[in-house]
């Protein structure tokens, strides 16, 4: 009996030992501050996305409901949104609240592979629950939808997509990345490119330049017309306004060098 005692004690010791080892573990993922740092990070990207998507299409849905807004009003608010909720946590996450951001910043290698994911889900969880709070706060009638839909044809629009979100992300690239650039003032940069941008596409795309913004209101509305332009268009815009960017960062090498080198990839060049 002594020892089937030992036995069952030992038995006993190293279920403790393993639970407790587990329950450790555990313990310490939860606490890991990687762990801790990047839910911080989406946290704050889908509050600065929801905001930015709040004000931005609730200043459409009033001015389409109520006539309140003005065009000229809707624009100024979707460039001050930007800008305070680039104060507000790009210090946090970056401030990306665009999936188009996100996907350039990890393709020249400005961002982490890993999180790209992570960052456009909290991006498009953002953009609809905000969507969502706008369909129950407003009566939204199919003439008061706050989305985006293209006004002509679809080329035109994808074009300007292509074109507002090539500025936006040449302006993001060069206030946001470069050390030679004033960060103070990175904030109010995009936030002013913005505000342009939808003055010249708004009436005839919706200046979406982002494909969250475009997302969240069609999944709450059903409305998927011409949705493709903006998830394509500020994709491939961004992406080429970043290359673009890359291209001319460093000044004291010659072209072949920087394609050689992949320096224009990385942006990794003397500032």
């Amino acid at each position: 009996m002594g020892i089937e005692e030992q036995e069952i004690s030992k038995i006993e010791e190293g279920v403790g030992t393993s639970t407790t080892a587990k329950t450790s573990g555990d313990a310490a993922f939860c606490s890991s501050a990687s762990v801790v740092t990047i839910t911080q990070k989406l946290i704050a990207e889908v509050i600065g996305t929801y905001f930015v998507i709040f004000a931005g299409c609730g200043t459409v849905a009033v001015n389409k409901i109520y006539g309140s807004v003005t065009f000229p009003g809707i624009c100024v608010t979707w460039g001050l949104i930007v800008t305070v909720m680039i104060y507000s946590v790009g210090h946090i996450s970056g401030a990306h609240f665009n999936p188009a951001v996100t996907i350039s910043f990890g393709i020249f290698r400005r961002f982490p592979y890993k999180e790209v994911p992570l960052y456009i889900a909290a991006q498009l969880m953002g953009s609809i629950l905000a969507s969502g709070t706008l369909a129950l706060v407003f009566d939204v009638t199919p003439d008061a939808y706050f989305g985006t839909v293209p006004v002509g044809s679809n080329t035109q629009a994808l074009v300007l997509e292509i074109i507002c979100s090539f500025l936006l992300m040449f302006v993001i690239s060069g206030v946001a990345t470069d050390s030679r650039a004033i960060s103070e003032v990175a904030g109010i940069a995009v936030g002013m490119t913005i505000l342009l941008n939808v003055f010249i596409a708004g009436p005839v795309s919706g200046a979406s330049m982002n494909p969250a913004r475009s997302i969240g209101p069609a999944v709450i509305k059903h409305v998927y017309k011409g949705l493709w332009v903006y998830i394509v268009g500020p994709i491939i815009g961004t992406i080429a306004g970043a290359f673009a960017y890359n291209l001319i960062r460093s000044t004291d090498k010659p072209l072949q060098d920087l394609v050689r080198n992949g320096s224009f990839l990385r942006g990794s060049t003397s500032k």
